[in-house]
């Protein structure tokens, strides 16, 4: 039996004019800045002039990442489309793809099989600019600060110091460590500099955090570069870079509106890595997504130690968002792999192993009902080679903790597939649920990285190398140890190392360095080998990638 590739099922699917789906969601055209026919921006104004009420928020989480997939932006189409199919007014909120996986390993991210959100080609490749707004607006400030040190340096800027990096959105391990400014004085200072992905950019993070245009500017203002010789930090206002910031990026601050397969509105905007950053999308679309639909739903990067502890304790403690329900999406595959079963046998029944990975799933959800408490439900996304045995036995696991696993087959499906889970979705909706947070702002750094590994990861506790015992003395004599904390720690482990599967214990989680993030408002604290810029696999996805002589595009996921 041969299946169809998710960009054919995209290609093959009958998209309605973007301002028919404007419409189904209540938006009028004057709100709209078309991108085509099928893409368009809106104007944030439709935020402060509609009186509609907020619909319930939605969270949609996932188990810990491995190889053999999860399908956490699958659900989450599949999902509101389910939802819509039970007579639900229901808005996706999604972030937007990196060019970094698109061609790296993962391929393309705007959902899959039957669940998926279209023009798939343009929502993973250039989309409307967003990406490269938040570039040049990073590499602007770049320039500004070298020019500034070239220029006299009137601030005193200690060249050792700097700490803003230029930005590119793909993977490119070449540009992590660099020395520029070669070729004598006129071609600027010579020091050691280097490049992050566009998504691990403090400007991505901010565009997704800032709540209009005043609030962007002020956020990008406070974006610290550097420090002086004095150890006084360095900012953006300094330089005076916020306001021609602000310019490249006053565009792409409005969320961005498609739809799915099923003509479900959907805004995809901004897309912070969460391993490295917060991991969610816009504030902006999110209050779009909730102004216009009576369900919003949206997803969080990786597992919920990471893309859900931020999206709760950063975005929602930030914008005062108090969602309804999480959902935890997780596979039987992929709980066998946690078990210890390899890639290639995934597909045999193996009881044993799926209860030696099933603490994993159950970590994450006594994490979100428990630690932060919200009701949960598990959507178990079901693969051709489950058995009813191993179904059972996941739905076993979770009843007797108090949380329903519903079957997901939106994949194959789309929104009829996803009923079952829309329908317990609705049912948890109902319930009244006020969010706790992981840790006090009040507390001091150490304190809420620990809380966090404590908490959420379950780890014995952490260890602050001598270097970020000092950065966290120097950030909170500067005045930031008020900030909230965004952990930059593999996805693959609840631990900082990557190896370690499961539910794993008697870990202690080590910090190297902790950076401020002043603009978006919170402190990274870098683990492992996190690293901020990644490199290419051996094959890359981008070896698959084609385009006939008719502009079609092939092999993108």
């Amino acid at each position: 039996m041969s299946f169809l590739s998710d960009i054919e099922i995209a290609q093959q699917n009958e998209k309605l004019d973007i301002r028919k789906v404007a419409a189904f969601a209540g938006v009028d055209e004057k709100y709209l800045e078309l991108y085509g026919n099928y893409k368009a921006k809106v104007d944030l104004g439709l935020l402060h002039e509609s009186k509609r009420p907020d619909g319930k928020l939605i969270l949609v989480t996932a188990i810990t990442p491995t190889p053999a997939g999860e399908g956490k932006t699958t659900t989450t189409v599949g999902l509101a489309d389910g939802l819509r199919k039970i007579g639900k007014n229901a808005v996706v909120a999604l972030r937007e793809p990196s060019l970094g996986p698109v061609f790296g390993i993962k391929g393309g991210a705007a959902g899959g099989g039957y669940a998926q959100v279209v023009p798939m080609e343009d929502i993973n490749l250039h989309f409307t600019g967003d990406f490269h707004a938040v570039g040049a607006a990073n590499n602007l400030l770049a320039a500004m600060l070298d020019n500034h040190m070239q220029q006299g340096n009137a601030l005193n800027i200690d060249a050792r110091k700097i700490t803003w990096k230029r930005a590119l959105d793909m993977n490119d391990r070449q540009l992590r460590h660099i020395v520029s400014g070669l070729g004598g004085t006129p071609n600027g200072k010579t020091r050691e500099d280097g490049f992050e992905i566009t998504v691990a950019s403090e400007v991505m993070a901010i565009l997704c955090l800032a709540t209009g245009i005043a609030d962007l500017k002020a956020r990008l203002a406070r974006i610290v570069v550097g420090y002086t010789f004095e150890g006084k930090p360095v900012t953006a206002g300094d330089l005076n870079a916020q306001g021609a910031m602000t310019a490249l990026l006053k565009d792409a601050l409005k969320p961005n509106l498609v739809q799915t397969l099923e003509h479900t509105p959907a805004f995809i905007h901004g897309g912070p890595f969460a391993n490295i950053a917060h991991g969610c999308n816009s504030i902006m679309a999110t209050r779009l997504a909730m102004k216009l639909g009576d369900y919003a739903v949206t997803e969080a990067g990786f597992g919920a130690d990471l893309g859900a502890e931020k999206f709760l304790d950063i975005k929602c403690r930030l914008a005062g968002l108090n969602p309804s329900a999480a959902v935890i999406v997780g596979t039987v595959r992929a709980l066998k792999h946690h078990g210890g079963v390899a890639k290639a046998d995934l597909t045999k029944e193996n009881l044993a192993a799926l209860e030696k990975g099933l603490p994993n799933l159950i970590r994450h959800m006594e994490n979100l009902t428990q630690v932060f408490g919200l009701p949960a439900v598990v959507a178990i996304n079901r693969f051709p080679t489950d058995t009813e045995a191993e179904l059972a036995m996941v739905e076993k696991k979770c009843a007797e903790r108090g949380v329903k696993a519903v079957l997901s087959e939106v994949w194959g499906k789309g929104g009829a597939g996803g009923t079952a889970l829309a329908e317990e979705v609705v049912r948890l909706c109902e319930r009244p649920a006020k969010l706790n947070f992981c840790y006090d702002l009040n507390k001091t750094i150490a304190e809420k990285i620990e809380a966090i590994a404590l908490k959420i990861y379950r780890g014995n506790g952490v260890l602050l190398t001598p270097a970020a015992q000092k950065q966290a003395a120097e950030l909170e004599r500067l005045g930031f140890g008020h900030l909230p904390i965004c952990m930059a720690k593999t996805q693959y482990s609840f631990a900082d190392d990557a190896t370690l599967l499961g539910a794993p214990s008697g870990f202690t989680v080590t910090v190297r360095n902790l950076k401020v993030s002043s603009g978006a408002g919170f402190i990274v604290a870098l683990t492992g080998d996190i690293m901020t810029m990644p490199g290419l696999p051996k094959v890359p996805s981008a070896e698959k990638i084609d385009v006939d002589e008719n502009g079609r595009i092939s092999g993108l996921f």
